[in-house]
């Protein structure tokens, strides 16, 4: 590390190209410090635990589009050259080996026998048959994942696939029937076979890579995974359902809702529920943290386009792609009438608003009135 101002100090290894000033990368670690809830105080200790030792990273791919080492590429801070010069030795990655063939297998079982490294699996996992669905140098996947799974100090399934089975399970609760690979997540898969290991997920299609790298600072940090809920997922990136932070809420709350693609109330910005969109059942951050740094047109709502759940188990590549959600601690209102395309392509006026709003007190105060003569009446019996 030079000595120097702030602006000239790099905190990259000696011979890397990835160098970046301590003063931007102390404010990348604050702020991560902050994404994960932490104070901003914490970001100097991250920063010095990321830089005081590289943290060894195994990356396996199973069933997979390769769409989550895709996501990673796009990050920005740090940058993809930063993140596996200086933070992390990526130490084996089918997509991003300099090596192939038997020098990238010998970096591998190298890197399993000396252990204390981070296992990131990409993709599903076929348990169907022996696992012959998904082969890597004449070996089932499931045994390459589950023999460096057992050496690793933690595991991250990354993606959908990863972390439940994704679009390759598909059909095991779409169809009722079983998945064609009997294709599952990481945990299960480490589950059948025997493998302890702590695992996170951090699903999605793509996952938004900045939930990656901010478990894997945590890690290097505290020595730990991040506190997760009940399906393994960090709370800090999923402990909020999407509808909460929704840019479209106001639009749900208000009863304006899109009917179709390309109406009016789509044209306006209103709420896509009424098209399929299962943001109010699924736990995700994808409105505050978009992707690509480009602010909120960066993710599917954003863009006009329905929430399809895929980080949500049970919802993404299993629920019906244009069916309602099934709402999560709230409901539509269900007394405001639709859009009006009239010539001005104005929204339904004040006074309809109004009538419904009168129409639900009455009928609140209805509902009210015989829950008193029910609880006389008992009262009396």
């Amino acid at each position: 590390m030079k000595c120097g101002e702030c602006r000239e100090v790099d905190v990259g290894t000696k011979g890397s190209t990835g160098g970046v000033s301590r003063r931007d990368f102390l404010k990348v670690c604050s702020a991560a410090a902050v994404y994960m809830g932490l104070p901003a105080t914490m970001g100097p200790k991250i920063a010095e635990a990321a830089t005081a030792k590289r943290l060894p990273v195994v990356w396996i791919s199973g069933q997979e589009c390769t769409g989550c080492t895709e996501t990673l590429t796009r990050a920005t801070h740090p940058t993809l050259e930063h993140l596996i010069l200086d933070l992390i030795s990526l130490e084996y990655s089918e997509t991003l080996n300099s090596g192939a063939g038997e020098q990238a297998e010998a970096a591998l079982n190298a890197a399993v026998k000396a252990g204390g490294y981070v296992m990131v699996m990409e993709g599903s996992l076929p348990l169907k048959d022996g696992g012959i669905y998904c082969m890597v140098g004449g070996r089932p996947i499931v045994d390459i994942a589950a023999e460096v799974a057992a050496n690793a100090a933690a595991v991250i399934g990354i993606g959908s696939c990863a972390a439940w089975g994704g679009m390759p399970s598909a059909t095991a609760t779409d169809m009722g029937e079983e998945s064609p690979t009997g294709a599952v997540g990481i945990a299960e898969a480490l589950k059948v076979k025997g493998v302890a290991t702590p695992v996170v997920n951090i699903p999605g299609c793509p996952p938004n890579p900045y939930n990656l790298l901010s478990t894997v600072l945590y890690f290097v940090t505290f020595g730990k995974l991040p506190e997760v809920d009940d399906k393994a997922r960090p709370k800090f990136a999923y402990g909020r359902l999407i509808h909460e932070n929704c840019e479209r809420r106001a639009h749900f709350d208000a009863g304006r809702f899109a009917e179709q693609f390309g109406d009016e109330g789509h044209r306006q910005g209103y709420c896509l529920y009424k098209l399929g969109c299962k943001g109010p059942e699924t736990f995700n951050n994808c409105p505050t943290q978009t992707f690509n740094d480009v602010g909120a047109s960066a993710w599917p709502v954003g863009m006009g386009a329905p929430c399809f759940g895929c980080s949500e188990e049970g919802v993404g590549f299993t629920a019906p792609l244009h069916s309602p959600a099934r709402p999560i601690y709230v409901t539509p209102p269900a007394l405001f009438p639709g859009v009006d395309g009239g010539a001005k392509g104005k929204a339904t006026t004040g006074g309809a608003l109004v009538g419904g709003a009168v129409i639900g007190a009455v009928v609140g105060a209805g509902i009210a009135t015989a829950k008193k003569t029910a609880k006389k009446a008992e009262e009396e019996s």
